[in-house]
């Protein structure tokens, strides 16, 4: 036994010296240098947000609408809704006031018996009725307008979580990113509005129309952007759609509405409105950084040599004469 281990250990002493000079030929081989591409961030152009465009302003009037629906909106509001509604108010406070000043218990020692007026109950029953009717003409056709949208140039899919949003770009080639808020130094050295701001902003191109497809990973949510007249709810284990087209490039500012939990303010929604040449080099980043292999246009057919010359006959055709 002990003549095997001293074999053993002699044939150790032998390999070590050739296993130690095979590791310095290997450390000391040359190492040929490896090719970088250069892959460029997917980074927006960071735009600085306009007072008063896209974002709250503390006032008590409804943000600046961007898309053709909110202006629809903000018009049925200003000229239909604000205007019955003030008339309403001033003409029931007005009739309390002379009620209780013509039927005061001075001036009426002896009350009166009358249980019920015919004309009255008439009058008060259809001039509501006309008011809702009035109101519902431009309701139905700002409903009509908001869910029926036009072909969808670009799709968006936004998935809640509690508490950030998730975005994917299906048609091109379904890249996610996360979208978390920034913090409030964060914000205060972008120059953007504190608590609305977030590390990836959404994208989206100029004068397109945009579809958003909205869902949850977890409770229900609100995709809401004021200054667009956009406000769907995400549902865990559904897809809701909206749209909005914006024709002014810029940065517009929203918020979850819906009540999603302790961290419910702190999920802002912020959008990059970009020129179409700046979203396309921005969407071309976005998926080299993902490894996305661009779609490549079809080509156009080829002509074949008997089509060319079919189409060199009647190029050099002479016009037919008039007929006699």
């Amino acid at each position: 036994m002990r003549r095997i281990v001293n074999m053993i250990v002699s044939a150790g002493a032998m390999i070590a010296p050739a296993f130690a000079a095979a590791q310095s030929a290997v450390a000391a081989a040359p190492v040929p240098p490896v090719a970088v591409a250069d892959v460029p961030a997917g980074v927006p152009a960071l735009l600085a947000p306009v007072a008063g465009v896209g974002q709250p302003t503390g006032g008590w009037q409804l943000q600046t609408p961007m898309t053709s629906i909110g202006i629809e909106a903000n018009t049925m509001i200003d000229y239909v809704l604000n205007p019955v509604m003030v008339g309403v108010t001033i003409f029931v406070l007005g009739l309390l006031a002379w009620t209780v000043f013509r039927y005061r218990a001075a001036a009426n020692p002896v009350p009166s018996k009358t249980s019920h007026n015919a004309t009255i109950e008439v009058i008060w029953t259809a001039v509501p009725a006309l008011i809702l009717l009035v109101i519902a003409v431009p309701s139905f056709r700002l409903l009509a307008n908001q869910y029926s949208p036009p072909k969808a140039d670009i799709t968006i899919k936004a998935t809640g979580h509690q508490w950030y949003w998730e975005y994917e770009y299906p048609d091109q080639g379904g890249f996610t990113f996360d979208s978390v808020m920034l913090t409030s130094e964060e914000t205060a050295k972008r120059g953007t509005p504190r608590l609305l701001d977030v590390d990836n902003r959404l994208v989206v191109p100029a004068g397109a129309t945009v579809k958003v497809l909205t869902t949850a990973a977890d409770v229900i949510h609100s995709f809401a952007m004021p200054s667009f007249y956009v406000k769907m709810d995400a549902v865990p284990g559904r897809i809701n759609e909206t749209w909005f087209k914006v024709d002014k490039p810029g940065l517009y500012l929203g918020q979850c509405s819906e009540l999603c939990g302790s961290r419910h303010a702190y999920m802002p929604i912020a959008i990059e409105v970009l020129p179409r040449a700046q979203f396309d080099a921005w969407i071309a980043a976005k998926q080299k950084e993902n490894g996305i292999e661009p779609k490549v246009a079809a080509a156009a057919p080829a002509v074949t040599p008997v089509a060319a010359e079919v189409v060199s006959a009647q190029a050099a055709a002479p016009a037919a004469a008039p007929a006699a």
